[in-house]
């Protein structure tokens, strides 16, 4: 088992910057590739940003490109989402989750980004 916590949330204006925190215990979080998603009020959870635990290689919803950053520290067992230019559809909850395989199968409790106008 791998247990998932997210910080970091909270209200910004338009354009600011967060950073959001995922920190695991359990099981060697190394191993797990980690996963952001998203989910804004009356809508579908997105997925938003990957890292890989083989290779630390990065994948980005379209989206978010250019101006989110995924990073992992192994480690202190955390991955980090470095969001800057926010904008009001950045509003949703935001959830890490993690994957030996193919399939998410632990996630946090998620943690709310509200980007004011």
């Amino acid at each position: 088992q791998v247990q998932l916590v997210e910080s970091g949330g909270g209200l910004v204006q338009a354009g600011g910057s967060l950073r959001l925190s995922c920190a695991a215990s359990g099981r060697t979080f190394s191993r797990y590739t980690v996963g952001w998603f998203r989910q804004a009020p009356g809508k579908e959870r997105e997925f938003v940003a990957r890292i890989r635990w083989s290779d630390s290689s990065t994948g980005y919803a379209d989206s978010v490109k250019g101006r989110f950053t995924i990073s992992r520290d192994n480690a202190k067992n955390t991955v980090y989402l470095q969001m800057n230019s926010l904008r009001p559809e950045d509003t949703a909850v935001y959830y890490c989750a993690a994957k030996a395989l193919t399939t998410y199968d632990f996630w946090g409790q998620g943690t709310q980004v509200t980007v004011s106008s």
